[in-house]
């Protein structure tokens, strides 16, 4: 009986000693702690985050920009902003220029960074006339400033202006696109209402159908 049950002792010690790492390991990589510390590309974004993001967690793609905002993937990460939202505080300025633009005033975590009831996008930190969303405009591309994700005539960092989503062209379902309205009755059309001489991305498209409406008129 003796020579039987040893080995049955050490055989239940060895299965339940393998269980019990097993488990351990398993528990140990759930842990949010240990989890976000997972960066299997090795770009110096955690593996959790960019699965989160919808970035290729198996591909370096720390130096891309995937929102186009001026703010490449991993800074994105470190500033704790949505790399897949171009303006992830919805204040009307893109994140790149939040971060980059060394003022006090502005802060990529805070839609109104200085409690004043105004969107940091639409002050004027330096007095220039614009608004700090558009402060830029002469310098950046469309496709890195005033691109238009809904289609709907009015650049994703106006819509604020309007009270209209950068992610929905009819924004009051009407069957009127945001920017055909006319939301302050001043005979413009909001896609035109920001239209600046030095913006150039101004008419970029957004008014294809303003032509067609003009022509109906003179007939």
């Amino acid at each position: 009986m003796r020579l039987t049950e040893v080995p049955r002792k050490k055989s239940i010690r060895i299965v339940s000693g393998t269980f019990l790492a097993i488990y351990y390991c398993v528990s140990l990589a759930a842990l949010p702690s240990f989890g976000a510390t997972l960066d299997r590309d090795g770009d110096h974004m955690p593996t959790r985050w960019e699965v989160n993001q919808g970035l290729n967690p198996d591909r370096a793609n720390g130096h891309k920009d995937a929102d186009h905002d001026g703010l490449v993937n991993v800074a994105e990460y470190r500033h704790s902003t949505d790399a897949t939202d171009e303006d992830s505080d919805n204040d009307g300025m893109d994140d790149g220029d939040e971060v980059t633009d060394g003022r006090m005033s502005t802060d990529v975590d805070d839609a109104d960074t200085d409690g004043d009831g105004t969107l940091d996008g639409d002050e004027d930190a330096n007095h220039d006339g614009k608004d700090n969303e558009d402060a830029d405009d002469a310098t950046e591309s469309c496709l890195a400033n005033d691109n238009d994700g809904d289609g709907d005539g009015i650049a994703n960092e106006d819509e604020n202006d309007f009270g209209t989503s950068p992610n929905n062209a009819d924004s009051d379902n009407d069957g009127i696109t945001d920017g055909n309205e006319d939301s302050d009755s001043n005979g413009v059309q909001d896609e035109d209402d920001d239209d600046q001489g030095s913006d150039l991305c101004d008419d970029q498209g957004e008014d294809d159908d303003d032509q067609g409406e003009d022509d109906d008129d003179q007939g």
